[in-house]
């Protein structure tokens, strides 16, 4: 594992890699995909907070057609503050509950966006979490922990880190692979990049690794280059 920060030219190699790990994922039957959008919102993501905003549609629109999302949003900020809203379908229903989120300094809580996914989806499955943040100051063991719980749940963990810093990564890598899920970077200053992640989740929660693939032969030139490891 390296410690190098992520260089923009190194985008390209991160989706793949991304997508390389997805492809091994089981498929997932049910009609309507239930995915947790996780978000930390403390006050070193508040630049990026109204670029998620935006591409949180993403979720919704490439979803369509393959059984559907149910997406709930999760974000912790401030002092131990932690909100989970309830599932919603609809693109203008997410983007309204989280316009009205502004970002406060906190440390941040991970493990309680991990706990969270357990319990919902020990009261019904949840086929993905997407997590989007910038650094961990928590326990890497009890991560560690719940990350593998949800693995055993076969609910994966798709970790997107914002920046390079070196101990979030390693991190967020262990939780993406205890938990059957994907690790990838992402910069402020490309928010394409986070656009093609967040379709790839999507494609998986609502289709599963079929559908994915499936996905990427009806995509730009770009997502078939993405994407060619998926056989």
């Amino acid at each position: 594992m390296s410690d190098k920060p992520i260089a923009a030219r190194s985008d390209r190699n991160s989706i793949d890699a991304f997508i390389n790990q997805v492809r091994s994922l089981p498929a997932r039957p049910e009609k309507e995909g239930r995915l947790i959008f996780a978000l930390d919102a403390t006050a070193s993501r508040e630049a990026t907070w109204d670029q998620a905003c935006d591409l949180q549609s993403e979720l919704f629109v490439t979803a369509q057609g393959l059984g559907g999302l149910s997406i709930q949003l999760c974000y912790y900020r401030g002092f131990r503050e932690f909100k989970a809203t309830g599932f919603v379908g609809q693109t203008s229903q997410l983007l309204g509950l989280m316009s009205g989120v502004r970002c406060l300094g906190g440390i941040t809580q991970i493990g309680r966006v991990l706990g969270h996914a357990l319990q919902e989806t020990r009261s019904r499955p949840v086929k993905a979490v997407v997590f989007i943040g910038d650094c961990c100051e928590e326990s890497v063991d009890e991560l560690c922990h719940a990350a593998g719980e949800l693995g055993m749940l076969r609910t994966p963990v798709f970790m997107f880190q914002e920046g390079g810093d070196p101990h979030a990564q390693a991190v967020f890598r262990q939780v993406s692979k205890l938990s059957g899920g994907a690790y990838a970077p992402f910069d402020r200053s490309s928010p394409q990049l986070l656009r093609e992640l967040l379709a790839a989740v999507a494609v998986y929660a609502s289709g599963g690794a079929k559908a994915l693939r499936d996905y990427s032969n009806k995509s730009s030139a770009e997502v078939k280059r993405l994407t060619q490891q998926i056989k």
